[in-house]
């Protein structure tokens, strides 16, 4: 089972792993799981580390930060475009600074991806579209397909 808090109305959805690939919606708003991004605290962070059938795409940011904030729109128009194949998470650092010292996080915005619980790279700054289309591009390449 994995843990989705819905992003867009925060309410916490148990989606059995194997489910994941048929777009599931939010029990409470009706709305789909997998698009948008998902705001993530220490609890909802370690349940989308423990699945394994999509890879998980982190913004770690912070709201004093103004690239972060340059970024949010280009991060949440991709999770429009690819909320089925990867999940988008942010980590707003200021409200959970034991996710950025976990993660050692140096300087944000910060793009972390992780499967199966394992970060697999990293990229920092303000990121534009074409830059963060084609890091989209490379995790879904080396993404094993599912059934």
């Amino acid at each position: 089972m994995t843990q989705l808090v819905c992003p867009h109305c925060q309410t916490a959805n148990r989606i059995p792993e194997h489910r994941l690939a048929e777009h599931p919606l939010c029990g409470a708003c009706k709305k789909p799981l997998l698009q948008g991004v998902h705001a993530l605290n220490a609890l909802t962070l370690e349940a989308l580390l423990q699945q394994d059938a999509l890879p998980l795409l982190v913004d770690f940011w912070a709201p004093w930060c103004a690239p972060c904030r340059q970024f949010a729109p280009v991060f949440a128009a991709a999770a429009q475009r690819h909320g089925g194949d990867l999940i988008f998470a942010k980590v707003d650092t200021e409200a959970e600074p034991s996710l950025g010292q976990r993660f050692m996080i140096r300087s944000i915005p910060t793009l972390a991806v992780f499967r199966a619980g394992q970060e697999q790279g990293r990229l920092s700054g303000a990121l534009p579209p074409a830059q963060l289309e084609s890091l989209i591009t490379q995790v879904l390449q080396q993404t094993p397909a599912r059934a």
